[in-house]
């Protein structure tokens, strides 16, 4: 299998956001140019400087720079190349984290690569697990093998793609055991806060989507942000966008369907604490491993 050049330690940045009490998030739901990178870059730029709220992420579709081609060949960067360049301009500029995925190569292989953009130019990125073999995603696309959660002000936050949402094993909250059996009582320790999906996820299935957002974010006791697109793609597949936030106990906190919209929201720990430490399911949750 192939493996990725990108970092695998879990990110942290602090100083930056040091005076913003809780995690706000901006979700950028838009057309997309079809296989047009100039296009999208530009419009995305315009949408980000327009961005007049305070907010630590901004997050974009799946395969923002293109939409969701299946032509790699063409479309590919290196991690070096105008796509990156231009998300750390993006980051530093506006002072967030920028994150989506785009198409990166590397050494001969192709990744649906999500990029998560610090304002000091530093990154990580996480390789989509799950290749959508209906669109023949696998055939032209390289699997990833580790996930990445980066860490924001204190927060986890837990960084995956589109069909990733339909494996929940891929995000399962892995407990403690040794440290959180000892905790009665005490504030719950779990792997990640925030579960994030970006995604080119169409309207035919948009049952699904919004089904199982709700059911990653119950499972695992988190926030969950779903960010897709709108719009007819180059294939005439139309998406209804239908992006979410939701809260630990599966309360839908947004939704926006069939149009563009930049939204802000602010998380606060106070309600996911309260959540986990009244409700302690993840005591009785099984322990596993995942052998890839």
């Amino acid at each position: 299998m192939a493996q990725n050049q990108c970092p695998t330690v879990l990110l942290e940045i602090n100083s930056l956001f040091c005076c913003m009490p809780g995690l706000k998030l901006t979700l950028i739901q838009t057309q997309l140019h079809w296989e047009s990178k100039n296009a999208n870059l530009h419009m995305l730029e315009q949408k980000i400087s327009a961005i007049d709220k305070q907010t630590h992420i901004v997050v974009l579709p799946e395969m923002f720079s293109t939409a969701f081609s299946m032509k790699p060949e063409q479309f590919a960067e290196k991690m070096d190349g105008p796509t990156v360049q231009w998300m750390k301009k993006m980051a530093s500029t506006k002072k967030i984290i920028l994150t989506g995925s785009v198409i990166i190569e590397e050494d001969g292989n192709y990744f649906n690569r999500l990029i998560w953009m610090l304002p000091n130019g530093q990154y990580g990125c996480y390789d989509k697990r799950h290749l959508f073999a209906y669109g023949e995603e696998d055939k032209h696309y390289s699997a990833g093998s580790k996930r990445l959660i980066a860490s924001v002000n204190g927060w986890k936050v837990n960084l995956m793609v589109c069909y990733d949402l339909r494996f929940p094993v891929w995000s399962r909250q892995q407990p403690l055991p040794e440290i959180n059996m000892q905790k009665q009582g005490q504030q719950v320790e779990l792997e990640y806060d925030l579960l994030i999906y970006v995604a080119n996820w169409p309207e035919k299935r948009n049952t699904a989507w919004k089904s199982l957002l709700r059911a990653r974010a119950i499972e695992n006791q988190c926030y969950v942000v779903g960010v897709n697109r709108v719009g007819n793609d180059g294939n005439n597949i139309y998406h209804s966008g239908d992006s979410m936030v939701i809260d630990s106990l599966g309360e839908v906190l947004y939704q926006k369907a069939d149009e563009e919209d930049i939204f802000t929201i602010e998380l606060t720990r106070e309600r996911l604490n309260e959540v986990r430490e009244k409700f302690q399911f993840w005591r009785d949750a099984d322990y596993f491993t995942i052998s890839i």
